[in-house]
């Protein structure tokens, strides 16, 4: 039997589910999700392994006209994830519409690669039958795909037919990653990640893209793991929403954190939650260094 193997990145603009169809694809949550778009600020790996197959993901911020140091460096990060790829898979918005904003990444980003790419047009559980056809055909004309695919992400509708399809343009290859391994993503990087979703889901306005989470230092114990993060903004109203009235809003993120870091460390968790304000972080070069950017 031979064994197929290979990468492949998923591209998009913000917000139209690309880590939500990461996902579904290996079955498993690895990158977080949130409404707001540019949640995703690491080109994450998410490897789904079988006997005769592994395909290892990459998913990616949302490409955007920048208009920070981090929207410019989390471009960068996109291109460098579609080098030496076996396949692209670029994900539209048929809900939003499927538009210029879409025709700028594929020739950006999907057409200069020139390897086998398909297009998902993804959220269609949110439309209408007959609304699908025209937003399928938009998807068609933004350029040369080898096939346009009709998902929903979030009820995993198409998204095995997209695995599949995906499959059959594998090489044949080894294993690059060990049986029962799903991500590539530091312990540090997936603990700070599941506190900044938490923190997406419970503030507004302009202050998720400001939200930065650095975990300072994790100490395992004896069935217990401490955790201490900071919850980084860029401004003292900033740091005064996040903590929230009583310090209500805080307690909220650092509950819902530790809930899902207990579920996977498999034990318990005390975790240590600061807010810091580090002024205006996306524009400070010293600073996304040490946020990892």
């Amino acid at each position: 039997m031979t064994f197929r193997s290979g990468f492949v990145a998923v591209v998009g603009r913000p917000n139209v589910g690309k880590s939500t169809l990461v996902n579904s694809l290996v079955g498993r949550k690895v990158a977080i999700v949130s409404d707001k778009p540019q949640t995703t600020r690491h080109d994450a790996r998410a490897v789904l392994t079988t006997e005769g197959y592994q395909i290892v993901f990459t998913d990616t911020p949302g490409f955007h006209k920048p208009r920070t140091l981090l929207g410019t460096r989390l471009n960068d990060l996109v291109g460098a994830a579609t080098q030496g790829v076996d396949a692209i898979v670029m994900v539209v918005d048929a809900k939003d519409g499927v538009g210029r904003g879409d025709a700028f990444v594929y020739e950006r980003r999907v057409r200069p690669v020139g390897v086998p790419a398909f297009c998902a047009v993804n959220k269609l559980d949110l439309l209408r039958n007959r609304e699908e056809v025209p937003q399928l055909q938009a998807a068609a004309d933004l350029g040369d795909f080898e096939e346009i695919v009709p998902v929903s992400a979030k009820t995993a509708r198409g998204v095995g037919m997209l695995r599949d399809l995906l499959l059959e343009r594998l090489p044949e290859g080894p294993a690059y990653y060990p049986d029962g391994e799903f991500t590539d993503q530091p312990l540090e990087i997936r603990l700070a990640e599941i506190v900044r979703e938490k923190a997406l889901a419970v503030t507004r306005q302009e202050v998720p893209h400001s939200i930065a989470v650095l975990v300072e230092e994790l100490e395992e114990g004896e069935g217990l793991t401490k955790i201490h993060a900071n919850l980084i903004v860029e401004r003292d109203s900033q740091k005064g929403i996040v903590i929230g009235k009583g310090g209500e809003t805080l307690k909220t993120i650092g509950t819902r954190a530790r809930e899902e870091m207990e579920l996977v460390l498999g034990r318990k968790v005390f975790l240590d939650l600061r807010v810091k304000v580090l002024k205006e972080w996306q524009r400070d070069p010293k600073a996304l260094q040490r946020l990892g950017f």
